[in-house]
């Protein structure tokens, strides 16, 4: 039997959260443990409830994306919207989202991100992912003298096998019991190797590793 997600929904329409609760109480593998209108009470039901996904529906307030996401040690969010500005999904993911669904975009569709992002992946679209790219060639080009290999180069044995991990889905916790060390050690990890790589978050850090094989996706 899959292992439950456990889900809190952000909205700040009632009648729009009981339709996706709804929805989303049909697939065995959900388990809806707490819904929110207002970002204070998000940030206490995820704080107490320490879920696996946060479901954040909106199509402006995107700075509560990071307000919702450090309520919970592990949780990971994936944000409803009816935006299709590429540069409002990529705020989106620079403050935490490692999904993002478009309104007119089928149930099925919502299952699987939610599904994909629990385990792992990013669920983005190929625009999202291309400027976020394109961003980071930009901060290289910066910095002619300090290219990618030299930069690979500077990671350590232990910081390689934590980004093989990350790229695998493991979460902190995760990470940590496999390699035997305090979650707490493993975001000193993260953020040394943030700044050896020049990412500036987790989802742009399995990018990276994805394209120089220092990770391979989750299958």
């Amino acid at each position: 039997m899959s292992e439950c997600i456990r889900i809190v929904i952000v909205d700040s329409f009632t009648l729009t959260r009981a339709g996706m609760r709804v929805l989303l109480e049909r697939v065995p593998q959900f388990q809806i443990v707490g819904e929110a209108g207002e970002v204070q009470e998000a940030q206490d039901v995820i704080a107490r409830e320490q879920p696996d996904m946060v479901l954040f529906i909106s199509d402006a307030e995107l700075d509560v994306i990071k307000h919702l996401v450090n309520a919970a040690s592990c949780v990971r969010l994936v944000l409803v919207t009816s935006s299709s500005d590429s540069r409002f999904h990529q705020r989106a993911v620079e403050l935490g989202a490692m999904g993002i669904v478009h309104k007119s975009q089928t149930a099925e569709a919502l299952i699987k991100a939610i599904t994909k992002v629990n385990s792992g992946e990013a669920w983005l679209d190929r625009a999202t992912v291309a400027n976020m790219l394109e961003k980071m060639s930009q901060r290289r080009g910066s910095r002619q003298s300090d290219p990618e290999v030299a930069k690979i180069a500077t990671l350590s044995p232990r910081e390689c096998e934590i980004i093989a991990l990350a790229g695998q889905g493991l979460r902190n916790n995760e990470i940590g019991d496999r390699l035997s060390i305090s979650e707490v050690t493993v975001r000193h990890y993260f953020t040394t190797i943030f700044t050896k790589l020049n990412v500036c978050n987790r989802l742009e850090l399995i990018i990276f590793a994805y394209r120089h094989q220092l990770a391979q996706p989750p299958r």
